[in-house]
Order: C-alpha cells, then sequence, then structure tokens
C-alpha cells in the first residue's frame, strides 16, 4: 500500500511539472496585449473625465467647466465607448451658456455657443443613430433651427486633400 501511494505521488508530481514546462515552452504569450491594457486604461481615464463633466453640468451647474471638460473627452478620447454622452453634454452646456444659464457665464457670443450645440447635438445623431440621447439631441436641435449643416460628414471631408482638376486654376 505504502509503494501504491508513493508511486501515485510521483506520477502526480511527474504530470504537474512536465504541464509548467510545456507552458513555458513558447506556445504562451508573455503577458497581456498592450493595447488592450492602453485601452482599458484610457477608457478608465475618459470615464472619470465624464463623471466630473456629468457632476458640473447636473450639480454645480457650472456649463463653461462641464462643455470644456466633455471637449477634451471628445477630442482626446476617440474611441471612448460613451462618447455620445460626452457630445450631449457639450451641446446642452453650450445651450445653457447661449441662454445666459448656470453660475459661469460665457464670454463667447451667443450665436457661436449656439452653433457649437448644433454641431454637438448633430453629431449625436448623426453618429449614434442607437445612442440613448439621440431624442433629446434631435429636440434641441428642432429648438435651435435644425442640425449643423453637413455635420460631421462635412468635417471629415475638409480635412481629405483636395484634388486639382485642369479646369481648376
Amino acid at each position: 500500500m505504502k509503494k501504491f501511494f508513493l508511486t501515485c505521488c510521483g506520477l502526480a508530481l511527474l504530470v504537474f511539472s512536465a504541464g509548467g514546462a510545456r507552458a513555458q515552452g513558447g506556445g504562451a504569450t508573455k503577458g497581456p496585449d498592450p493595447t488592450v491594457i492602453a485601452d482599458a486604461e484610457l477608457e478608465k481615464e475618459a470615464l472619470h473625465n465624464l463623471e466630473v463633466a456629468k457632476h458640473y453640468f447636473k450639480m454645480k451647474k457650472a456649463y463653461v467647466a462641464a462643455a470644456t471638460r466633455a471637449e477634451e473627452i471628445v477630442a482626446g478620447y476617440p474611441g471612448f465607448t460613451r462618447t455620445d454622452e460626452a457630445l450631449y453634454i457639450a451641446g446642452m452646456s453650450n445651450v445653457y451658456l447661449a441662454e445666459g444659464k448656470g453660475k459661469q457665464k460665457s464670454t463667447a457670443p451667443a450665436d457661436k455657443l449656439r452653433d457649437e450645440a448644433r454641431a454637438y447635438l448633430s453629431r449625436i445623431v448623426e453618429e449614434f443613430p442607437e445612442s440613448d440621447f439621440r431624442g433629446r439631441a434631435e429636440e434641441e436641435l428642432r429648438k435651435l433651427g435644425g442640425a449643423k449643416a453637413g455635420g460631421a460628414a462635412a468635417r471629415d471631408d475638409s480635412r481629405k486633400p483636395q484634388l486639382k482638376t485642369a479646369s481648376q486654376p
């Protein structure tokens, strides 16, 4: 019986040690993909900034700060999963600033603020058709006179180099 027990322990030790050696043999990767880690970290940073923007927007009525933070999210975190919410905060903050609401006052003219609001809200409608914020964005756009002409598509085209034809000077 003692001999059988020792044989089983020896076989178990051999099996477990062979499994570890096989995993070290090169079939396994050397840690997680760094792009996945970076994306998770960027998502976490963007989420923190969104929470701060929401706090400024809802609790403090500090629309300049909310718009600034939301604009930073949109510009700095292009792959953020909640970009539509940041666009909504940026758009509505500009609407409220144009109306003179909130604890902070903007130095920008009301027409410019309304144009910026239309641009942000139009992006929600165009780029995020399934967003929970789409209905509210469309409603506010109707009040502002409709979507921004050209919207996101026009911005993307303006960044592309223009080819000259023979008829152009």
